[in-house]
């Protein structure tokens, strides 16, 4: 079975359009793992508009499922990672201003970085994750840099679903396979939700974890949290 990972980001959104400690992030994500979730992801921005860095230092205590921080690897994110110790870290080629993840990274004209970068994450002992697109030649230069894992970016397969399923899955199907050529393992996310996800699942091999936040928290409006982590995690079985 693919894990689930929920990605709280929203929840702390939610919290801090008010102030205060409304929405608690970190009761949310104790209960997400308790509703079943095998993974919480949070994705700490330099501006803190959602998740702040000391949510991270305060979930990491208290969760016993994988946590998984997500950033562009600037030194001070690479700093709370280190501090913090999670079971993996995705590094993002995200700018400081993006609303969320838009693209995969250029590992060609980044791999340098990134190899030093994934030296030291493992150094701490830090299992890693990088954010990519299907490019072969990319997830060529991804294993390069000594990586234990990609993350696919799949909003161009959600954008297209509606339209030719079979299309959109089709170089996610060819990204996969050249990744367990490889050796790499695989992680996936952005965009995928209840309409598409199972259909994703079932067509690529070796897929270990899906990341998940902003459609699973949207559902989570209309059935509950628990109902709503239910339906996804049954999404996932193969």
């Amino acid at each position: 079975m693919t894990r689930l990972s929920v990605n709280i980001n929203k929840i702390a959104t939610l919290r801090n359009a008010r102030g205060g400690n409304i929405p608690n992030v970190t009761e949310a994500a104790v209960r997400c793992q308790k509703f079943g979730a095998q993974g919480i992801t949070v994705h700490p921005r330099p501006d803190e508009r959602h998740i702040r860095y000391q949510d991270v230092r305060d979930i990491k205590p208290v969760i016993t499922t994988e946590f998984n921080i997500e950033g562009y690897p600037s030194q001070r994110f690479l700093d709370l990672v280190t501090e913090v110790k999670p079971d993996q870290a995705t590094l993002v080629p995200d700018s400081h201003d993006v609303i969320t993840s838009n693209q995969g990274w250029n590992i060609i004209k980044y791999e340098r970085f990134l190899l030093d970068v994934v030296t030291e994450l493992h150094r701490h002992g830090i299992r890693t994750s990088l954010f990519i697109e299907t490019d072969l030649e990319q997830i060529e230069r991804a294993a390069a840099t000594g990586t234990n894992r990609i993350e696919l970016y799949t909003e161009p397969f959600a954008s297209k679903y509606a339209i030719d399923r079979t299309r959109a899955i089709e170089p996610y199907i060819r990204a996969a396979r050249k990744a367990i050529e490889l050796g790499l393992e695989l992680n996936a996310g952005h965009d995928l939700n209840l309409e598409n996800l199972r259909f994703f699942n079932e067509n690529i091999p070796g897929l270990k974890e899906v990341s998940i936040g902003h459609a699973l928290i949207s559902d989570a409006l209309y059935f509950g949290l628990e109902e709503t982590i239910h339906l996804y995690l049954a999404q996932l079985v193969k």
